[in-house]
């Protein structure tokens, strides 16, 4: 996979932060600030998918309503 290169900004206290724990996991600062990105998003994505399911429960007797079980509208209207 390519890398890019992303420079940040942080105050002293996060950039020591990162570092004792990208040491303590034995990974660079780069692989840490990685991972915790991809852990992020993996979450996000998660929660996502989730909240969606839920809607669809929510609101399935209106899609059936609206465009039939097999999920074509209805040529009826």
């Amino acid at each position: 996979m390519a890398k890019t290169q992303l420079n940040v900004r942080v105050d002293e206290g996060t950039a020591r932060a990162a570092r004792e724990r990208a040491l303590a996991r034995g990974v660079s600062v780069n692989r840490y600030i990685e991972e915790l990105v991809m852990k992020d998003t993996g979450e996000a994505g998660q929660a996502f998918v989730e909240a969606a399911a839920d809607f669809m429960k929510q609101y399935e007797s209106v899609f059936v309503e609206e465009f039939g079980k097999d999920g074509k509208e209805d040529e009826g209207r």
